[in-house]
């Protein structure tokens, strides 16, 4: 199993964060076909630690059967739209991407 793994700094504004995440998530179900009870993909929050607020505000991690299934959806014309999305709403930073195998 791929899993493909976004991670999005700590927004400038939290509150406006958690509005335009809400549309980006409509736009994933969209471009994807995923719909609301399916829900493949895991969304996880972070605490501050004892140090104080984690580098992350949030991760979305979205599992594929293989390499070619995740490379034929990232290449498709409404994931890119998806991917640039993610950038626009991270007012923190680029959000970090991460692909790796889960055993």
């Amino acid at each position: 199993m791929i899993k493909l793994t976004v991670l999005y700094p700590q927004p400038t504004d939290p509150e406006q964060f958690e509005k335009d995440y809400a549309d980006h998530t409509r736009l994933l179900h969209e471009k994807t076909g995923i719909t609301t009870s399916e829900k493949p993909y895991t969304v996880t929050k972070f605490f501050p630690g004892p140090k104080g607020p984690a580098p992350y505000y949030q991760m979305f991690s979205l599992p594929f059967e293989s390499k070619e299934a995740m490379k034929a959806s990232l290449a498709s014309s409404g994931m890119q739209e998806v991917a640039a999305d993610a950038h626009r709403i991270s007012s923190g930073g680029a959000p970090v991407i991460l692909i790796g195998d889960e055993n």
